[in-house]
């Protein structure tokens, strides 16, 4: 099976948990894992699956520990065309730019040449309490697309 790996960016740590959670369930699902919290991109893959989880910050950001990752993408544009990937934000629909750090961020690894498995998921914070649950459905259907 392949390797996949998580790639988190959180403010408070929400994302981190969801990241964590789905690890678990890749995992027993038979896939090797390695999650990379708001990671260089020097240590990130540029082959192979991505499942990239993170929540937005003020007006549609990208959290500080993912901005690093985001802007290297933007002046070093590695070629991402061996990457497939998946995509989950965490938000709040209050706010005009719900779940813009993963758009954002999608967008440009797109333009990188990377490839999205299946659709994007956006979770609610004022929807799901616990936004692991709503991430363990979301994965399963994932899954099949890989």
């Amino acid at each position: 099976m392949a390797d996949i790996t998580l790639i988190t960016g959180s403010t408070l740590g929400s994302a981190e948990y969801v990241a964590e959670h789905l690890e678990e369930k890749l995992q027993n699902a038979g896939f090797a894992t390695s999650v990379l919290h708001g990671p260089a991109l020097d240590d990130v893959p540029t082959a192979g699956i991505w499942l990239i989880v993170t929540s937005t910050h003020g007006a549609g950001e990208l959290p500080d520990n993912l901005l690093s990752f985001y802007e290297a993408l933007q002046s070093q544009q590695p070629d991402l065309s061996g990457i497939r990937f998946g995509a989950v934000g965490i938000g709040n629909r209050e706010y005009d730019l719900f779940c813009g750090a993963i758009k954002s961020l999608e967008a440009q690894i797109v333009a990188l040449g990377g490839k999205r498995i299946g659709e994007r998921l956006e979770i609610d914070v004022l929807e799901h309490e616990i936004p692991e649950d709503a991430a363990e459905i979301w994965v399963s259907s994932w899954l099949e697309q890989i």
